[in-house]
């Protein structure tokens, strides 16, 4: 995953090489101008699946010609967030903001071969044409004026490169997941491939860079539809061959508009800080546009090997935080109590509560929080009463269960677990049981007063289990001072 050299100009020779049913070769290609969103994780999840089920290569590319918009705070954010969701790249990062001299020589030989030309057109008078194509009820598309100038027309003015389109015929994709797109060519502009200033511009670079990396399959968001016709005609003027196109419905929120952060739509680190595991981000993002079955809860080596471009859909799938959250439950269930641990540790720093040094009571601590959590942010929030030595009490818990005729029961109970030889689950059940048969109770008449005694509210895992993870000492501490509050009330 280190920074490679720049790639040689491509051998149009060799392009005969490169085929569909060869092992493909896939890329994550964003644009560091911003955090990356989950719609862009799913695009780069797809291709990584694609290239582990075939064996094949998954390549991360930072298109970062738009030098006003790209930063490194966001080239950064890309590399952890996918470092985060164990991603792995095979080759890259790649920078095209590295490869302009690239891109310049491939401009001159659409140039020399009559592909492309220069266009001395200045913006106002741009805007002008595009103003009175407007007023006139047409697309403001360039007019052509510059098209067929005679060459040495130059005189040294500024001008841009423009790439000359075909003007007849269609240009027709075969696409994976939209099936058959057919697009005439008189629709297709005349893009600007070169600015005034030097620099290549988008839609040129995507695809010199996809010819010279091998890219044999092209999977991307369908905002992405309407550059392809105009990338196809690009390739062809390059003599490379075409990778295969597939482009992914976008993720809607539950409105149905698309997604936006009103929605929840946020940074894939910010799923990370809620406490989301990575498989359980994935395996929600692979399921919004992808099915196999009912199923829903797929390990990462399960959907390397099941994952298949024929069951994407065409429907746009729905956001959905609540369902998200499921699934990230199940994958906190199906931790080890030492995984589980491992994964909390950051957070209850985090919180700035008392970071235990014994891994295994930490371990038995969370673990019976593991089945009431959906995410790491709450159970260790959840398991607050266990990291501190003097939990606060609920006052409203405090008025319902720790009152004055309880305190005879409740230090017949803090005798009985003060005697045991064995501090276990099953002595402090039997010591639980003998007390409420001595005094006459139900069991939940004692364990709710015992749960708010030791835990500071009514609601908690099993009383059993809590004073077994406490142990004898903070028990008994706990309960005295539940007993005082009682008998004073």
């Amino acid at each position: 995953m280190g920074y490679p050299p720049d790639l040689p100009p491509f051998d149009r020779d060799n392009f005969d090489t490169v085929t569909h049913s060869s092992p493909p070769r896939t890329r994550f290609a964003p644009s560091p101008s911003g955090y990356l969103h989950i719609g862009g994780a799913r695009t780069a999840l797809f291709n990584y699946l694609y290239a582990r089920r075939h064996s094949g290569t998954f390549i991360l590319r930072i298109e970062d010609t738009d030098r006003e918009r790209s930063s490194e705070a966001s080239i950064a954010a890309i590399f952890e967030s996918l470092e985060w969701l164990q991603i792995a790249w095979d080759e890259g990062p790649f920078f095209q903001s590295r490869r302009t001299a690239t891109y310049v020589a491939e401009v001159e030989r659409l140039l020399a071969a009559g592909k492309a030309y220069r266009c001395y057109c200045s913006a106002e008078e741009l805007d002008a044409k595009r103003q009175a194509a407007l007023a006139a009820g047409r697309k403001p598309a360039y007019d052509g004026t510059c098209r067929d100038l005679p060459a040495g027309t130059a005189g040294g003015r500024p001008h841009t490169v423009r790439f000359r389109s075909p003007r007849d015929g269609e240009t027709v994709i075969d696409d994976i997941v939209k099936g058959r797109v057919v697009v005439q060519n008189a629709e297709l502009d005349d893009l600007i491939i070169l600015r005034t200033d030097g620099t290549p511009t988008y839609n040129f670079c995507v695809v010199v860079d996809d010819a010279e990396m091998r890219i044999t399959h092209v999977l991307r968001g369908d905002d992405h539809l309407a550059n392809t016709p105009r990338q196809i005609v690009m390739y062809q003027a390059l003599g490379a061959p075409l990778p295969a196109f597939g482009h992914v419905p976008l993720i809607l929120g539950p409105d149905k508009a698309r997604l936006s952060k009103r929605h929840g739509a946020m940074a894939v680190t910010a799923y990370r800080d809620m406490g989301l595991l990575p498989d359980a981000v994935c395996n929600y993002l692979v399921r919004l546009g992808w099915s196999h079955g009912d199923q829903e809860i797929f390990s990462r080596e399960e959907l390397i090997t099941l994952f298949d471009l024929e069951s994407i859909g065409k429907s746009a799938g729905v956001f959905d935080v609540e369902k998200m959250l499921w699934v990230n439950s199940q994958y906190l269930r199906a931790l080890s109590p030492a995984a589980l641990a491992a994964a909390a540790r950051p957070f209850i720093e985090r919180a700035q509560l008392p970071v235990p040094g014994d891994d295994a009571w930490l371990a038995q601590a969370l673990a019976t929080l593991q089945e009431r959590s959906k995410t790491l942010v709450e159970i260790v929030e959840q398991a607050r009463f266990y990291l501190v030595d003097d939990p606060p009490t609920d006052p409203a818990a405090a008025a319902k269960f720790l009152k004055a005729e309880i305190a005879p029961a409740l230090r017949a109970l803090r005798e009985a677990l003060a005697a045991l030889d064995d501090w276990s689950v099953e002595s402090i059940e039997h010591a639980f049981q003998a007390v409420i048969a001595q005094h006459d109770l139900k069991l939940g008449k004692l364990a709710q007063p015992v749960r708010v005694a030791v835990t500071g509210t009514a609601a908690s895992p099993g009383i059993f289990e809590v004073l077994d993870v406490l142990g004898r000492e903070r028990s008994l501490a706990r309960l005295d001072r539940a007993i005082a509050t009682a008998a004073a009330g």
